[in-house]
C-alpha cells in the first residue's frame, strides 16, 4: 500500500501542476508575457481525457502484467510534460500541441486507473474503505503542493525547472509502479463479452462496456451523474474565488480560498482513512454533498474574507469524502472486465464536467460573486438530489450492511 501512495503522490504532483507551469512557461517566453499560449496548450492537454478514458481503461483491462502498463504509461505522462517544457515558446506551435494531446490521452490512467488497481488489491468492506480514503489524500495533497512547488520554483529559479521538476515526478511514480503487486501479474483478464468475429468487434466491445457499465448498474449510474453534476460547480470555484476574494475587498486573495479549499479535501480524506465506523459509500458521498453546499452557501452570504476562507476550508472538508466514496463505490460495482474502464470514463467524465464549469462561469462572469458562489452550492444539492433519487439510494437498509463489506462480488 506504500507503494501505491508513493507511486499515486508522485503522479497526481505531476497532473496538479501543469496547469500552472505551462501558464508560467508562456509568461516567461513569449514576448508580451502573455499565459495565453500556456491556457491554448492546457486545452490540448485536457481534451483528450474524456474520449480516451474508455480506451485507456480497455488497454488497462488487456494488459497480462497491469504495473507494467501502468509504468509505461506514466514514462510517457513525464516525456510529454518533459517536452512541453522543452518546446513550448520554443518549437512550433503545432508541435506543441501535439505533445500535450498524447499527454492529456494518458492522464485517465492518472487519475482513475490507478485507482482500480486498490480493488485488484482488497477485498470489498471497511478496508477498502480505508484504502480509498488514503487514495484520495493522494489527490488533495498533489492539489495543495502541487502548484505551490511551482510557483516557488519559477520564483527563485526559472518555469523550465519547475516543469522539470514535474517530469521527474512522473518519472519516479513510473518507476516506483513497477514494484506494485497485484493478482493481474499472474492471472490476465480476459476480454469480456461473447467472442466476436473480428478484432474490431473485439475492442469495440472492450471501449464500450464500461460506459454499458455506468449507464446499467444503479449505483454506478447515480455517482457518476452526480458527481459530473458537483463538478460542474467544482471546475468553477477557481474562477469563482476570484471574484469573491474582490467583492471582500482582497483581490489576491483567491488563491488563499482555494488552498483553503484544498486543504478542507486533504483533511476531510485523512479523517475518512482513520473512520473506523463510517457510513456506507453511497451515504457518506450525500452527506457529503450537502455538508460542501451548505458550507458553499454559507461563503455566498458572510461578510468578512476570513469567514469566507474558513467556509471554503468547510466546504473543502466536506468535498474529500467524497472522491474516497466514489471510488469505494466504482470498485465495488464495477463488473468483472470492465472495472479499469469504469475508473477512468468516470474520472474523465468528471474532468470534462469541471472544464464546461469553468467554461459557463467565464459566461457568466459579470454576476455578482455571491450569486456564483450559491449557484455552485445548489448544484451540489441537486448532485445530492440525483444520487438519492437514483439507483438504490444511500439510507436504503442494505446500506449499513454495505459499509461492512458484504460477500457479494462486484456489480452485484
Amino acid at each position: 500500500m506504500t507503494t501505491y501512495l508513493a507511486t499515486a503522490f508522485l503522479a497526481r504532483f505531476a497532473d496538479e501542476g501543469v496547469g500552472i507551469a505551462l501558464a508560467l512557461l508562456a509568461v516567461e517566453r513569449t514576448p508580451g508575457h502573455s499565459p495565453a499560449l500556456g491556457a491554448y496548450v492546457l486545452t490540448a492537454w485536457l481534451a483528450p481525457h474524456a474520449l480516451a478514458a474508455p480506451l485507456a481503461g480497455a488497454l488497462a483491462e488487456q494488459a497480462g502484467v497491469r504495473r507494467l502498463f501502468h509504468g509505461c504509461a506514466l514514462a510517457v505522462f513525464g516525456a510529454a510534460i518533459a517536452l512541453l517544457g522543452l518546446t513550448l515558446g520554443r518549437a512550433s506551435l503545432l508541435l506543441t500541441l501535439a505533445v500535450a494531446v498524447v499527454g492529456g490521452s494518458v492522464g485517465p490512467v492518472v487519475t482513475g486507473g490507478l485507482s482500480s488497481l486498490l480493488a485488484l488489491l482488497l477485498p470489498a468492506g471497511q478496508a477498502r474503505t480505508r484504502a480509498f480514503a488514503l487514495d484520495a489524500t493522494t489527490y488533495n495533497a498533489a492539489a495543495v503542493t502541487a502548484p505551490a512547488a511551482v510557483s516557488a520554483t519559477t520564483a527563485a529559479v526559472s518555469a523550465s525547472l519547475a516543469t522539470a521538476l514535474l517530469a521527474a515526478s512522473a518519472g519516479g511514480a513510473a518507476l516506483l509502479s513497477t514494484g506494485l503487486r497485484q493478482p493481474t501479474d499472474r492471472h490476465p483478464p480476459v476480454a469480456p463479452g461473447p467472442s466476436p468475429n473480428s478484432n474490431a468487434s473485439l475492442w469495440l466491445r472492450a471501449v464500450t462496456i464500461g460506459f454499458h457499465a455506468l449507464w446499467r448498474v444503479p449505483q454506478l449510474r447515480a455517482i457518476t451523474l452526480a458527481t459530473c453534476v458537483a463538478f460542474l460547480g467544482v471546475g468553477a470555484l477557481p474562477v469563482i474565488g476570484v471574484l469573491l476574494a474582490q467583492q471582500r475587498g482582497e483581490p489576491g486573495a483567491g488563491g488563499l480560498l482555494m488552498t483553503a479549499f484544498a486543504v478542507g479535501g486533504l483533511a476531510g480524506s485523512l479523517g475518512t482513512a482513520r473512520w473506523r465506523r463510517a457510513p456506507a459509500p453511497a451515504r457518506l458521498a450525500l452527506l457529503s454533498l450537502l455538508m460542501t453546499a451548505s458550507a458553499l452557501a454559507g461563503a455566498a452570504l458572510a461578510p468578512q474574507l476570513a469567514a469566507t476562507v474558513a467556509l471554503f476550508a468547510l466546504a473543502g472538508l466536506g468535498d474529500g469524502p467524497l472522491l474516497a466514496a466514489t471510488l469505494r463505490l466504482r470498485a465495488d460495482h464495477a463488473p468483472d472486465g470492465a472495472r479499469a474502464q469504469v475508473f477512468t470514463l468516470g474520472a474523465g467524465l468528471k474532468l470534462t464536467s469541471a472544464a464546461l464549469g469553468t467554461a459557463l462561469v467565464g459566461t457568466l462572469a459579470h454576476l455578482p460573486a455571491g450569486a456564483l458562489t450559491l449557484l455552485v452550492a445548489a448544484l451540489h444539492l441537486a448532485a445530492g438530489v440525483l444520487l438519492w433519487a437514483l439507483g438504490p439510494g444511500p439510507w436504503a437498509p442494505g446500506a449499513l450492511a454495505e459499509a461492512a463489506g458484504p460477500s457479494a462480488p462486484p456489480g452485484r
